[in-house]
């Protein structure tokens, strides 16, 4: 491949801003940031398979629907960074089809979170479950108080200079996963200092689930591009 066509198909990629009147410079910083995009999805699915076992196994012996669905949402987060990967590796780097492709997939992502959540937030809500708290759980969530809003506003920007719906979207991902993970803290620690409190984790649940419907929704449109 060509200077002249690497940097017209380069060029294509960023169509998804032309919208906005702006279009994606294509240059050896671009290459770069097409390469950093794919260093951190990598980081995040290394980051989300832990943090998704620990939620798991914590939310499941402790009950907490909204600490297993956050949980879950890590493992949705972790699917998004493959489909990042997938999306900026070899001649894929370059083709409008493979962006506009992983940008449908990761809100298909989204969307498979919600059902789950949901089905199992109205249970809890119904029967009045009552979840118990889990100290190794609450730790892992705070970590991501830390280390999502970082790569989230990292993903956010490079998914703008590259004109890469799917990365800005994965970018949200890691957002709402601190936004989830600061709901799950605050709704164990009411319950934890609160008992009657018990129905602040199911209605993290729903929220989780619904957020989650309205981030598929605008990243199938191609509304978090730019």
């Amino acid at each position: 491949m060509t200077d002249s066509t690497r940097n017209t198909a380069a060029a294509r990629v960023g169509d998804c801003c032309t919208s906005s009147g702006a279009t994606v410079a294509t240059d050896a910083g671009w290459l770069r940031a097409t390469r950093w995009a794919r260093a951190l999805a990598w980081f995040s699915l290394v980051w989300m398979g832990i943090e998704g076992v620990i939620g798991v196994w914590q939310g499941s012996a402790t009950g907490s629907i909204a600490l297993i669905g956050w949980a879950l949402g890590s493992v949705v987060e972790g699917l998004a960074s493959i489909i990042v990967v997938w999306r900026f590796t070899g001649a894929r780097t370059l083709s409008e089809t493979a962006e506009h492709t992983a940008q449908k997939a990761v809100a298909v992502s989204f969307w498979l979170l919600a059902p789950y959540v949901a089905v199992q937030a109205v249970h809890d809500l119904v029967t009045a479950h009552r979840a118990v708290v889990s100290v190794l759980g609450m730790a892992i969530a705070a970590s991501s108080l830390i280390v999502m809003p970082v790569l989230g506003f990292s993903k956010r920007r490079l998914g703008a200079r590259l004109g890469s719906g799917a990365t800005a979207s994965e970018g949200v991902q890691n957002y709402l996963c601190a936004t989830q993970a600061a709901a799950v803290l605050t709704g164990l620690a009411v319950i934890a200092a609160w008992p009657s409190g018990w129905w602040i984790d199911p209605a993290v649940g729903l929220a989780i689930a619904g957020w989650s419907v309205w981030e598929g929704i605008q990243s199938w449109r191609g509304d978090d591009c730019c």
